[in-house]
């Protein structure tokens, strides 16, 4: 148990890590990491997978998702891992959908998980190669999002 809170802790510790010197001059306005309630939501749905057996990534990724734009991250997996995507979207009516390319660039059968603000992918990698994760909204105005992927 410990092992799973300190790998939630390495998780989490560099979204917070977002603090900026102070400036003379006002600077505009940046867009922040993802809030801390994503990051909580998001961390509650990792431990519980991580209950499950799964493991944690080292890392979260975070940006700002809007209609008609989804954004992509490319990961590299392996064949016959199992996987979880999963994200917390700043919306809302908390509308996220999860899509899995594989390397030939086809769409992957997942599991799909949704609860309000937050979505879920799973699958079983059928070849090991560079896949690419896809976030979109279902509409509406610009979102905060925070993802993060488990293995076993």
């Amino acid at each position: 148990m410990k092992i799973i809170v300190l790998m939630l802790l390495a998780a989490i510790l560099p979204c917070l890590s977002g603090a900026r010197s102070p400036s003379p001059e006002p600077s505009p306005p940046a867009l922040p990491l993802a809030s801390a309630p994503l990051r909580v939501r998001l961390a509650d749905l990792g431990t519980a997978l991580s209950n499950e057996g799964f493991k944690m990534r080292d890392r979260l990724w975070s940006g700002r998702v809007e209609a008609g734009q989804p954004q992509r991250l490319a990961v590299n997996l392996f064949r016959g891992n199992h996987y979880w995507f999963c994200a917390a979207v700043g919306l809302a009516d908390g509308k996220a959908k999860l899509t899995v390319f594989a390397p030939d660039g086809r769409a992957v059968e997942t599991v799909d998980h949704q609860d309000p603000g937050l979505a879920a992918a799973g699958l079983t990698a059928e070849t090991t190669g560079q896949y690419f994760l896809q976030i979109e909204t279902a509409g509406g105005p610009a979102a905060d999002f925070c993802l993060l992927y488990l293995f076993k």
